[in-house]
């Protein structure tokens, strides 16, 4: 793609990045099959090519974004799954993000939706305040009928958000689970050291997912370390396009992190949200033009692991039992497309003794994408839906997956139990079965 920035525009680090990415789309179009958006609404704006061009257009003219711009911008999931498809290595998630900030700082929101965006920014990165939301959501539920705002639209009413998320809301909310800055040590003959990134949402809905990561790895030898001082890892705010907050919380990690690491060394960064990990190991992108934290951030980045890369690395004997139990592995955009980790959690399942199905269209987001499911609802309960017929069509006892949105999301679909991958590879190593949902 011929781009024509002005020589003082390419002296921004970011518009000479923006330059780069832009000049390698050669247009082909590869990306429509695959994403999302344009599958369902058909529109060439919601795909990815469609977007990159207006992305071209809003930077090189250096103009504030219009309403359009920031309507098909807004729909798109940042699956990267176009990313996967394209040919031409064109890094649409580095460009994707660079527009949502450009958009949050020049496009002027209605009030509503500014409310809405702030709300979510506040209350998701912070545990305490999140699980105080969902007593309140919880009891705000029986009223969600009352609210105007029909489903089925492509740009819907601030009504229609907050019932999307108050059904989100869980029915009850299991007790927190362990606080930051505890040590877990090794059983017998130590085998390494990590820290365990602690989560936001995932704290709050799910702490049974990090419970039963700490204790396969302890049962195999490795110290687990719940770091102090730890924070949100910034993609929630980053998505909405808050990069000032997001790397705001990406140095004080860094910091915790190193600190951590300096006393009494880490092998590894483990991650069992996939959408954190996507970002973390971006740290070193993010901030490669700071002078203190360029450094720091690359190290931390490449100490970044989803625990299942670091499970297979142990390379654990094969489970002598075969459970027989039919699982749907759901492939999380963020771990797919974003990580380029494909097969090896399947493998593990299946080293373990669990028949493993491919879901069709596997490479679909499930819609749920960060707050996505909440900003744009109706795109989202379309993909889900779709996400849902193409599990049950192989029939699983259960469905694994890799990230807590996406276990969230599909669960609001199915009474098939979604459970955490690192779940089932602890029951299978000695661990309590999952509870079903």
């Amino acid at each position: 793609m011929r781009t024509e920035f002005t020589p003082a525009q390419l002296s921004d680090p970011d518009i000479a990045e923006a330059d780069k990415i832009l000049r390698k789309c050669v247009h082909c179009g590869f990306c429509t099959a695959t994403c999302p958006t344009y599958v369902l609404l058909g529109d060439e704006l919601d795909s990815p090519r469609g977007r990159i061009y207006l992305i071209k257009q809003m930077l090189e003219h250096d103009e504030p974004p219009t309403a359009e711009v920031v309507k098909h911008i807004d729909r798109c999931l940042s699956c990267l799954a176009c990313m996967t498809t394209c040919p031409s290595g064109v890094n649409y998630m580095h460009l994707v993000d660079q527009a949502r900030v450009r958009i949050e700082k020049d496009y002027a929101r209605p009030v509503s939706e500014r409310l809405l965006r702030a709300v979510l920014a506040f209350v998701l990165p912070r545990p305490k305040v999140f699980r105080a939301s969902l007593i309140l959501a919880r009891l705000a539920r029986p009223f969600a009928a009352l609210l105007p705002g029909a489903k089925g639209s492509v740009t819907p009413t601030l009504p229609r958000r907050i019932k999307a998320m108050l059904a989100l809301a869980p029915a009850s909310l299991p007790a927190p689970g362990a606080a930051a800055g505890r040590v877990f040590p090794a059983t017998g003959k130590r085998r390494g050291r990590v820290a365990l990134l602690q989560g936001c949402a995932q704290q709050v809905l799910a702490p049974r997912i990090n419970e039963a990561a700490i204790r396969l790895l302890t049962r195999h030898g490795v110290e687990v370390v719940l770091v102090a001082d730890e924070q949100c890892c910034g993609a929630l705010a980053y998505h909405m396009g808050d990069d000032r907050d997001a790397l705001a919380r990406a140095r004080a990690n860094i910091k915790a992190w190193t600190r951590e690491a300096e006393r009494g060394g880490l092998d590894a960064i483990l991650i069992t949200t996939s959408g954190c990990g996507t970002v973390i190991k971006d740290y070193g992108y993010l901030l490669r033009e700071d002078r203190d934290f360029a450094g720091p951030a690359a190290r931390v980045s490449s100490l970044a692991k989803d625990i299942t890369e670091y499970i297979a690395s142990l390379d654990l004997p094969a489970s002598g039992s075969r459970s027989e139990l039919v699982i749907a592995y759901h492939s999380a955009c963020s771990l797919q497309h974003g990580q380029k980790i494909t097969q090896l959690p399947k493998d593990l399942l299946f080293k373990n003794g669990f028949v493993v199905k491919d879901i069709p269209e596997s490479h679909l987001c499930c819609g749920s994408a960060g707050t996505y499911n909440i900003l744009q609802p109706d795109i989202a309960d379309r993909l889900r839906d779709r996400k849902v017929a193409n599990i049950a069509s192989v029939k699983p006892d259960m469905i694994a997956a890799g990230n807590i949105g996406c276990m969230i999301q599909i669960a609001g679909g199915t009474s098939v139990p979604v459970v955490h991958t690192i779940e089932l590879l602890d029951w299978a190593t000695g661990g309590p079965r999952p509870g079903l949902n």
